[in-house]
């Protein structure tokens, strides 16, 4: 039985591609990736709830090391990898670890500061970040939910209850932006690889400054680093995938029919059926 839950869109194709979808912290991931339910028409998706969120079980401690373990239990077939925020430095520890079974790899705003230390903006908020957390752990779930969320343009999420159980796995969690990725393995890699971020000029601007900036410093650095193509979405901030789905779902069909052109060329079989047609 799997340490956690896994909510499965289509279950069309009994062999073939799937998509991994692998939410940030603060949420689940029926909350972070509704608008994505479509793309199941073509492809079978696994929506995943990580440890001490959503349907999940709780946690003494979230982990993106123990996450990664998790994600790489459900690629019993070639995955594409979707991870937002947390979830991204989860989706490319998965990736190192078991490079033979990712059909694509795309990052969303990934929060893998580490990797972009030497950046001074990102230098600056790892220092806010530690002094952050260390101020935090005497605050309760609530208050520590509606912090996070007043400064952002973004609803909290329903049910609130599951919000509220997010808020406390988060205050517990491993930080992910202190992880040491070693993101160099990820760039010999021949499956496609797509970094996305918001372009942020809607954000509020005290939102973008202490948020916005070393994130799409990072998320540039990440995608130099692993060799992936960066694209900014325009009118978005942190979850361009919630906020212009209408642009970012495209481009993840796009990505993963690339994938599916590529395969034959590195040895990998082509999905079955219609998970590659998009």
């Amino acid at each position: 039985m799997l340490p956690i839950h896994v909510t499965v869109w289509d279950e069309h194709e009994a062999c073939g591609d799937q998509v991994i979808l692998v939410h940030g912290t603060m949420t689940w991931g029926l909350a972070a990736f509704a608008h994505q339910r479509p793309l199941a028409e073509h492809h079978r998706i696994l929506v995943v709830d990580r440890r001490g969120f959503g349907a999940s079980p709780d946690v003494e401690q979230s982990d993106y090391d123990v996450d990664a373990d998790d994600i790489v239990a459900l690629m019993d077939r070639p995955s594409h990898l979707v991870g937002h925020s947390y979830g991204g430095v989860v989706a490319m520890l998965a990736a190192i670890r078991r490079p033979e079974r990712v059909g694509s790899l795309a990052l969303i705003e990934p929060a893998a500061l580490a990797v972009a230390a030497d950046h001074p903006v990102v230098s600056a908020a790892l220092e806010a970040n530690r002094r952050y957390v260390a101020g935090s752990r005497s605050m309760s779930a609530e208050d520590y939910l509606r912090a996070a969320y007043d400064g952002s343009d973004e609803p909290i999420p329903e049910p609130f209850e599951f919000a509220l159980r997010a808020a406390q796995t988060a205050q517990r969690e491993r930080p992910c932006w202190e992880a040491d990725v070693p993101v160099d393995a990820l760039r010999p890699a021949k499956y496609p690889k797509l970094v996305l971020a918001g372009t942020w000029e809607t954000a509020p601007a005290d939102y973008r400054s202490a948020t916005g900036e070393s994130l799409l410093a990072t998320a540039r650095v990440v995608a130099e680093r692993i060799g992936a193509r960066f694209h900014q979405v325009a009118g978005a901030d942190h979850s361009p995938h919630r906020q212009r789905p209408e642009e970012v779902n495209p481009l993840l069909s796009h990505l993963w029919q690339e994938a599916a052109l590529r395969a034959p060329e590195d040895g990998r079989r082509p999905p079955a059926g219609r998970s590659a047609s998009v």
